[in-house]
């Protein structure tokens, strides 16, 4: 409703109010007016089954109950809940997901969250250009390296030489965001995403070298996601199969001569769960160059794979995820990340943060550096 009409509604002044009252029950039936039950007499229900009009009746039951006209708004789930909750028995708690719908008492938390997060179901759908999050939004302060890449190559850009002279200590930060652009498109309940994500590196600590960024990772994207049908969800071990995504991706670090990189790849991931488990299984295929010249890192494929693999746990406040892309060259990378809220209370607020890397890839400019990694730090948890 209008906020202009608010304001013409309580303008009214208190005794037009009351005489609208008056009138409206001067226009009751007259079996209705009589209805209510005297004072210190029970309520006699009986004499409202008489009246044939619905929202005359449902006055009358207010009158008799309570001595007055009553307007009936339904209950709160917590309140629909306390009031069919046994003697003695506490009340069951209505977990509203973080945007999503509320789920029932006897459903557990993370059950439906891949419905949630891509809104799959019509009872999900939250429309079109809502901005949200994607991948983990974080912030690691204190992030130590076990080797450190002073001289980042690729068979096509050659050796960078003379850069600064980087500490073991540094600080890692990503932005990620997505917003649905199609609704129901093609397919039902699929939509269309747009997503970007950046990440950095920064050499916060390194006051001899000006805090350099050693890096940063442009990487926007487009995604089709789609839902699958009920006769296909069930797989074995009581997993679920909850959808299917195609995706197109450009990854860049915006450097020049020696320090370039860049590529693009399409994919299609599969995405289940079961209980306070969700996994992807995602297969990528590298986009080809037109010109082996104009390409950063040509052997990229063959330190990160072709498949992705992830799955996320989450055991009451703690949410833990494990990344791992195999290579068949015996390279690859596995990441692990673990979070837990400052406040316990606010499960979908700021949160601890721990990750942990090992392997090729974990930016650009190190695609083919093996790196160990740990870092600290927080992160927002929103969808």
């Amino acid at each position: 409703m209008p906020i202009d009409t608010h304001r013409a509604r309580f303008a009214q002044p208190l005794p037009l109010a009351w005489a609208s009252a008056a009138l409206a029950l001067m226009a009751l039936p007259a079996s209705a007016q009589q209805a209510a039950a005297p004072p210190g007499q029970p309520p006699d229900l009986q004499a409202c089954l008489k009246i044939t009009e619905d929202k005359d009746r449902l006055a009358c039951y207010d009158r008799q109950m309570t001595g007055k006209a009553m307007l009936a708004l339904p209950p709160s789930p917590v309140a629909a809940q306390a009031d069919t909750a046994q003697p003695g028995e506490p009340a069951q708690t209505v977990v509203a997901p973080a945007g999503g719908t509320p789920a029932s008492g006897n459903t557990p938390p993370d059950e439906g969250f891949l419905s949630r997060f891509w809104e799959l179901a019509p009872g999900d759908k939250r429309g079109t250009f809502n901005y949200t999050a994607y991948r983990p939004n974080f912030f690691l302060p204190i992030r130590g390296l076990r080797e450190i890449n002073q001289h980042p190559n690729s068979p096509s850009r050659g050796v960078a030489n003379n850069l600064p002279k980087y500490q073991h200590f540094e600080t890692k930060l990503q932005i990620s965001l997505r917003t649905k652009v199609l609704e129901d498109v093609l397919l039902p309940n699929a939509d269309l995403w747009v997503a970007y994500t950046q990440q950095s590196i920064w050499q916060t600590w390194n006051h001899e070298e000006s805090s350099p960024f050693r890096n940063t990772d442009y990487q926007p994207e487009l995604l089709y996601v789609v839902p699958m049908p009920t006769g296909l969800q069930n797989l074995p071990f009581d997993w679920k199969w909850g959808l299917t995504s195609f995706g197109l991706v450009h990854q860049s670090n915006g450097q020049s001569d020696a320090l370039s990189r860049s590529w693009n790849r399409a994919y299609v991931s599969f995405g289940a769960e079961r209980g306070g488990l969700n996994a992807n299984l995602r297969i990528e295929a590298p986009l080809a160059k037109s010109n082996d010249k104009y390409d950063d890192n040509p052997d990229i494929e063959h330190y990160l794979g072709h498949v992705q693999a992830q799955i996320n746990w989450s055991p009451g406040r703690s949410i833990a995820s494990l990344l791992w892309r195999p290579s068949f060259s015996g390279r690859g990378s596995v990441e692990l990340n673990w979070s837990y809220p400052v406040n316990a209370e606010r499960p979908d607020g700021l949160r601890w943060y721990v990750q942990a890397f090992h392997g090729f890839g974990e930016t650009l400019l190190d695609y083919n550096f093996k790196q160990t990694s740990l870092g600290l730090g927080l992160t927002i948890f929103k969808f």
